[in-house]
């Protein structure tokens, strides 16, 4: 199959791109670095001549709330409208697991609004909502990280290997469509901070780390909100297992 994917040169497009070739398929790259501008659309069309499906992993600049959510129905709309013209038979959207249950932050406020228009959209599709990966934690507390200190909000997570991710979304897209899908989540429940710790050793990094709501996420997003919901897919890859490759 010939499958394009949007965001091809981040995280988890690139993977997913290594596993789509793995398996056999001639893949689209598709990102602004490569002549692609998926906010105007610019170079869109040329690049889904002939595509089966296209795989959506892009991810935004940070920014507003309202600045976030226009920046991904922007890229939305334009991948979907611009699948009709080319025939496109599949669109799958890489979303986040619980999405619906956090209110208030804007990348959770923008992937709801994703699938709104994916849902809505002319072609036929499957979300995909995965948990947190097992970088995020490392991720969040360099957002705050001053002098060796570092706050981070005590989540608990499920969180899943990117590479796992990956290998789902080069599965689906090479399928028929199925709506919304189970949330794909990781084999383990974890808490954020301890795996920001665990991850900064494995790297041979001293971080001072604060547990604090004071940053983006909030009380709201305590408890089981972020764990995966009932009849979830888990993949295999330990959160253990990923720090190992971090040494």
């Amino acid at each position: 199959m010939r499958i394009a994917v949007a965001g091809a040169t981040g995280n988890i497009g690139a993977l997913t791109t290594a596993a789509l070739e793995r398996d056999g398929h001639d893949v689209v790259r598709i990102s602004r670095s490569l002549g692609v501008d998926l906010v105007t659309g610019e170079g869109l069309d040329a690049a889904l001549t002939g595509v089966d499906a296209v795989v959506d992993t892009v991810n935004g600049p940070e920014g507003s709330l309202e600045e976030t959510v226009a920046y991904f129905a922007a890229t939305t709309r334009n991948l979907l409208a611009a699948g009709e013209r080319a025939g496109v038979r599949h669109h799958v959207l890489l979303s986040i697991a619980g999405v619906h249950r956090i209110q208030g932050n804007a990348h959770y406020a923008a992937k709801r609004e994703q699938e709104r228009l994916v849902e809505a959209g002319p072609v036929p599709w499957t979300i995909v909502p995965a948990t947190q990966f097992h970088d995020f934690a490392a991720m969040v507390a360099s957002w705050t990280e001053r002098d060796g200190v570092a706050t981070v909000a005590p989540l608990l997570v499920q969180p899943i290997a990117p590479a796992d991710v990956a290998d789902v979304l080069a599965e689906i897209a090479a399928g028929e469509p199925k709506g919304r899908y189970a949330d794909v989540a990781g084999p383990d429940p974890q808490d954020l901070v301890d795996m920001a710790r665990r991850t900064n050793q494995a790297r041979g990094r001293e971080v001072k780390l604060v547990p604090s709501w004071s940053g983006l996420f909030g009380p709201e997003m305590a408890g089981d909100v972020l764990l995966p919901g009932e009849g979830a897919r888990l993949a295999p890859t330990t959160f253990e297992e990923w720090l190992d490759g971090q040494r």
